[in-house]
């Protein structure tokens, strides 16, 4: 029985020992290499760099003053609230948050005003259109443009003379002045972007001289500033 027992042993050693010298002989796999995480592209910043054209529409008002060439008084008045609407087209340039550019609109208008004179004729004031041309400077947020504008401003304005028998006179005027302005802009998409805008135009007086059947000659200096708040869209050639 012992004889028997210390076979079996023996077997298994014997066993054991071929195993060992088998994995020996056999080769090593190879260690795996780490993989690096792949990195995700970063997101691309918005840009406002590039030419763009757009439409606007609004409200405005305009403010007249007459000189009374009888009182020697300023007769000033203010128009309601009238409709503006039109296009835009400019150029922006973006270094970092910095972006500037240049800008030219044409807006239709419909603001009216009227008022009295001393005398208790009627005088008034019709601002059919305006137009700016102006550069622009303001900080990117991303998306979000915050800006100013200033430059050059111009406008058409008829104005009327009614005496107390109900005649009639008009003149029309060209006027040049300045503008100044604030606005926001945001981008919709690479091309897209939306924008509102508030704008001061103030011009300067110009002579009138109007005639009617009883007053020959009325003659008096109109001066005219209009308000405007706008909202447009525009499109940028070459979005990123």
């Amino acid at each position: 029985m012992r004889a028997f027992v210390a076979g079996i042993v023996l077997a298994a050693a014997s066993g054991l020992a071929v195993h060992a010298a088998v994995a020996a002989d056999l080769p090593v796999a190879p260690a795996r290499l780490a993989v690096a995480p792949v990195a995700s592209a970063p997101a691309a910043i918005f840009s406002w760099t590039g030419f763009y054209v757009g439409g606007h529409i609004g409200g405005g008002l305009d403010r007249s003053s007459w000189s009374d060439p009888f009182s020697g008084a300023n007769n000033v008045f203010s128009g309601g609230p009238g409709f503006v609407g039109g296009g835009q087209a400019g150029a922006n340039l973006q270094r970092g948050r910095l972006v500037v550019g240049i800008e030219g609109d044409f807006s239709y208008a419909a603001l009216n005003g009227s008022g009295t004179d001393s005398r208790g004729r009627s005088i008034g004031t019709n601002t059919n259109w305006t137009s700016t041309a102006t550069g622009r400077i303001g900080a990117a947020f991303d998306r979000l443009l915050i800006y100013g504008k200033g430059g050059v401003a111009f406008a058409r304005d008829q104005n009327s003379f009614t005496d107390l028998a109900g005649n009639s006179a008009r003149n029309a005027l060209m006027r040049t002045g300045w503008t100044a302005g604030v606005g926001l802009e945001y981008g919709i998409n690479a091309n897209w972007s939306a924008k509102v805008e508030y704008d001061y135009l103030g011009f300067g007086s110009q002579a009138l001289n109007l005639t009617t059947p009883t007053t020959p000659s009325y003659a008096s200096n109109a001066g005219l500033n209009v308000h405007e708040i706008k909202a447009g869209v525009n499109f940028r050639f070459g979005g990123p």
